[in-house]
């Protein structure tokens, strides 16, 4: 038996990538959407794909720079730079 997900497999056009950029892309907004998009199940597989690959990247950059931020203040906290 197989097993159907009702996710749909149809390939999105670009004028829906277009859309789906541009709406990611505005503060706050694009985060909620990444969140709708990467876990609904009415979402297209490639789509649903994409906002999780792009939420994890999102993360890992923002973890990063608070590292650097974090680095650059004990530094200075240090006084290595006096």
């Amino acid at each position: 038996m197989e097993n159907y997900d009702s996710r749909s497999d149809h390939e999105m056009t670009m004028g829906e990538w277009m859309l789906t950029l541009i709406i990611s892309s505005i503060p706050f907004v694009g985060i909620i959407s990444l969140l709708m998009w990467a876990f609904s199940r009415s979402t297209p597989v490639c789509k649903a794909n994409w906002a999780k690959a792009w939420l994890l990247l999102q993360v890992i950059g923002y973890v990063a720079v608070i590292l650097m931020w974090g680095t650059l203040i004990s530094v200075f906290q240090m006084g290595l730079f006096d």
